[in-house]
């Protein structure tokens, strides 16, 4: 909500005002210390406001009103001032007086509503008392839990798997949240469908689509290639390719979320009838969709009835013991029975139901607040039944949820990316026991245990790495935003005369289409207070002064407002308040002096092609966080002095990506102490310079818990680096980095969980040591093409998870003790020698035979008849089938 998010944006910008050393001085510390008691008041009143109390008043929503007006008034003059002495270049003193005046007026006017008994005293909502978000539990970990699908599940398993041997198209239709998702995931998961068939490939199509990118994701399931690494292609080269990868193998596609036949009609023809029992699922909201595929052949998803509705209420609201208190029976089974049997409202009430108290009094209000809502058609009757869980929020989430509407619809989105932005808008509170980071991932995980959010993928820690939103809670997030003008959506039909000074603002059209479009134009660049935008493809052609984020995809160039590139990145970073950055396209070789002109820049992603020199500037910039740019070339940082030897440490910076021939000197270490991921380039060196003396004192970094090392040409030696104790992830590529003995040093690391050998080590022999690797969980090994025998059992790796092998073409087996490792879950193997997969089929069918029926095993060879003859070969593949994955890779 607009309040909260105003107040504590406010906070957060006069905390980074009194750390710069050179903007602090435009204020007077002790009027910014009664404006930040007096912001601390509203935000106390605002917090308990919003403590489990549902719905708002009309009375609490005027002077909510009132609250964000003064909030957002002082910081727009306190940001104003600073971005003016920025442009000038000089320091002048901001009198806070009438900033102050007009804040004490509204904490007045919050007095007085107290005193006249319109405020009943409440409970704060809960804060946040542990220092990192928890694992993600089993409930929810993003497997939909099935409750009323089986007969449903049984019907299309049937379909799936019957004897008609032409390729068979199955819609599974009806309304958002009804489960046609749910369902399909759960066919595409099964264990039957597992045996049936030699390829299964999933993707989400939505209402704006690109068809190379459906081509590119479907053939990413069958490759070792990523979806952006295939889309490097034209849409008639990943046609065709996917075309060849489908031909004579029997297929499960996926197409969920279709919205238009024409998306069908656009890529059907390269799905092959190859009369084998092929099959393709699409699920949509659209009966004519559904009806194109025939009449008899769409399969209607039915709404829960009374008993699957309770039943999976109490799933959700007590996920612990999945079983309701006596005493709330009566009420939660007439909250169940209003939801009218659609799985998404039983899910995020139940959500909403698990973080309540759970008394009767409460569980009877949120029950009259669904009896209040008025019938409608299904779906704005389940939005507004859905705003309920939205109403109840605690304060500190509604503007973090709300935000989720500026994501792409049904889009996977890194967790890392969401922290980020959040922390940009200011949006998270600080405390003096958690770093805005950890408190940003608790909000998270709270949002998906309500069920607002959608677990995707895990790390190997067990916290969240992606998520997404269902579609139905998306657009919740884009009408309440809107209606409290927290965020303004700009598409092809909006009236520019209810745009007044939007602070933040998402575009669904091209940029471009604004010039077709001149008062909309006129509206927007007479708002000049806007702080954050995003869009696609093209430029963006109009400044906002106060902007404090840009993230803009799929554009061709990097610049605002200009057609001369050259220019571009000069444009961008007169926009001083940025603090966050995120632009695709090809720029401009060297970073400006003006870069150091941002004052409070938190994140810089760049990605394209091109290399980029970075000014010795760079260094003084010490509230940058993120530094992720394709390639980036950085200077020693300028000599200490007296005068200067605070300012040019790095204090903030977490991530460093990705650095050219970077010498890690103690002097570069002091300046980046707290960095946690670093990527390193080491590249045209002479040999004089391989000595790698570049990395002789990384161990002064004791925050560093991801380092990535790519050496165009060997080192004389790697064996006298020592790598900080504490690093989890470590990644070395490049020829003839190490000997095998010499890799002790690397499992020696207490911490390390993923490692990753890319050409890097010499030698034919692998002995591992015993007691070294003892928290690996990921061992990636390619292209090393000296190794024959690696001899090891359960023991060298005691919790392994994921063991990959990329080329190894003289490696002749997988040690059959790797198969007794516990915790290992997959062998992936990709164009390595015949004797290895064959190993890699005798620990799985070994397993099998123990009971271990977790493992799975996925093997890609480099022609189609590679795969036949290896079919050939091991005659328990048909066994085997349900947990091996074989395929070619073209």
């Amino acid at each position: 909500m607009a309040t909260y998010a105003a107040l504590v944006s406010l906070i957060n910008t006069m905390d980074h005002i009194q750390d710069h050393p050179r903007i602090s001085n435009c204020f007077d510390k002790k009027q910014l210390e009664s404006l930040s008691d007096l912001v601390g008041f509203l935000l106390d009143f605002v917090e308990i406001t919003h403590s489990d109390i549902g719905v708002l008043s009309e009375e609490d929503e005027l002077l909510e009103s009132q609250i964000t007006s003064a909030a957002c008034a002082a910081e727009d003059a306190i940001e104003s001032h600073v971005v003016d002495q920025i442009h000038s270049g000089s320091i002048s003193f901001l009198d806070l007086r009438t900033v102050i005046q007009d804040m004490d007026y509204v904490k007045d006017k919050v007095v007085n509503f107290k005193e006249e008994g319109r405020f009943k005293d409440r409970q704060k909502g809960p804060t946040y008392s542990f220092m990192h978000a928890p694992p993600i539990t089993s409930s929810s970990s993003g497997k939909s839990k099935m409750v009323g699908f089986d007969e449903e599940l049984i019907q299309l398993l049937d379909a799936l798997t019957g004897r008609q041997s032409s390729l068979q198209v199955i819609p599974i239709v009806g309304m958002g949240g009804i489960g046609k998702t749910t369902l399909a995931r759960n066919l595409y998961e099964n264990r039957l469908i597992l045996d049936c068939f030699d390829i299964r490939a999933w993707v989400t199509i939505s209402q704006e689509y690109s068809v190379k990118e459906i081509f590119s994701t479907l053939l990413s399931w069958q490759s070792s290639q990523s979806a952006d690494e295939l889309g490097r292609e034209n849409e008639q080269q990943l046609a065709q390719r996917l075309y060849q990868s489908l031909i004579g193998r029997r297929y499960l596609i996926i197409l969920d979320d279709i919205w238009s036949i024409d998306v069908w009609e656009k890529i059907k023809f390269f799905f092959p009838d190859n009369n084998n029992g092929s099959r393709i699922i699409l699920t949509t909201r659209l009966s004519n969709v559904a009806v194109h595929f025939g009449s008899s052949s769409y399969f209607s998803k039915k709404f829960l009835d009374e008993d699957q509705s309770w039943k999976l209420l109490c799933e959700k609201a007590f996920p612990q013991e999945e079983v309701c208190p006596p005493k709330l029976e009566k009420i939660g089974m007439k909250i169940a029975k209003k939801c009218k049997g659609l799985p998404l409202l039983i899910v995020v009430i139940g959500g909403l139901l698990s973080k309540s108290s759970s008394t009767q009094e409460l569980w009877e209000k949120i029950s009259k607040d669904i009896n209040s809502i008025p019938n409608m058609r299904e779906e704005e009757q389940s939005l507004d039944i859905l705003s309920l869980s939205y109403s109840r929020l605690p304060a500190h989430l509604k503007p973090c949820f709300l935000y989720m509407g500026i994501f792409r619809e049904d889009r996977e989105i890194h967790v890392s990316k969401i922290i980020k932005l959040w922390i940009a808008e200011g949006f998270i509170k600080p405390n003096k026991y958690q770093s805005l980071e950890d408190v940003a991932e608790c909000y998270v995980k709270d949002l998906v245990d309500r069920n607002l959010l959608l677990v995707c993928r895990l790390k190997l820690n067990g916290k969240i790495k992606t998520c997404t939103i269902h579609d139905l809670l998306r657009n919740l997030c884009i009408k309440s935003a809107q209606k409290e003008k927290f965020l303004y959506l700009i598409g092809f039909s909006e009236s520019p005369s209810g745009i007044n000074n939007p602070r933040h603002i998402l575009f669904h059209r091209n940029f471009a289409e604004l010039n077709c479009d001149p008062l909309l134009c006129h509206t927007l660049e007479s708002s000049p207070l806007t702080r954050s935008v995003f869009g696609r493809r093209d430029r963006l052609p109009l400044k906002f002064r106060l902007l404090r984020v840009t993230n803009v995809v799929h554009c061709r160039s990097f610049d605002f407002y200009e057609e001369d590139s050259s220019s571009s990145l000069n444009d961008i970073f007169e926009h001083v308040n940025l603090r966050y950055i995120y632009k695709v396209g090809l720029f401009p070789r060297e970073l400006s002096l003006s870069i150091s002109k941002l004052w409070n820049l938190q994140t810089l992603i760049i990605k394209g092609k091109q290399r980029f020199v970075a000014p010795t500037e760079i260094w003084s910039m010490s509230k940058l966080k993120h530094l992720h740019i394709t390639k980036i070339y950085l200077p020693e940082p300028p000599l200490r002095s007296e005068e200067n030897d605070g300012v040019i440490v790095l204090k903030n910076l977490q991530t460093l990506r990705t650095v050219a021939n970077l010498k890690l000197s103690e002097e570069v270490c002091e300046r980046i102490p707290n960095v946690k991921k670093l990527t390193i380039h080491y590249e045209g060196l002479s040999k004089s310079s391989r000595c790698y003396n570049n990395l002789c004192s990384i161990s002064m970094l004791r925050k560093l818990e991801s380092l990535t090392c790519r050496f165009d040409d060997p080192p004389k030696s790697l064996r006298t680096i020592k790598f900080p104790t504490w690093l989890k992830k470590l990644s070395l590529s490049g020829r003839g980095l190490l000997d095998w003995e010499e890799l002790t040093a690397i499992g020696s690391l207490p911490n390390l969980e993923v490692l990753k050998l890319i050409g890097s080590v010499r030698g034919s022999e692998w002995n591992p040591v015993e007691g070294e690797f003892i928290r690996l969980k990921y061992l990636f090994i390619s292209y090393l093409l000296e190794l024959k025998h690696w001899n090891a059992d359960s023991a060298h790796f005691p919790v392994l998870e994921k063991l990959v092998l990329r080329g190894l073409w003289n490696l002749e087996e997988i040690p059959s003790g790797i198969g007794e490792i516990p915790t290992l879950g997959l062998i992936d193997l990709f164009i390595c020698s015949e004797s290895v997969a064959i190993s890699a089929m005798r620990i799985l069918e070994d397993q099998q035979n123990q009971g271990n029926k977790d493992l799975q095993v996925r093997v890609e060879f480099g022609e189609q008849e590679e795969v036949e003859r290896f079919k050939e070969k091991v005659e328990t593949f048909e066994s085997l089938k349900s947990s091996l994955q074989l395929r070619y890779w073209d």
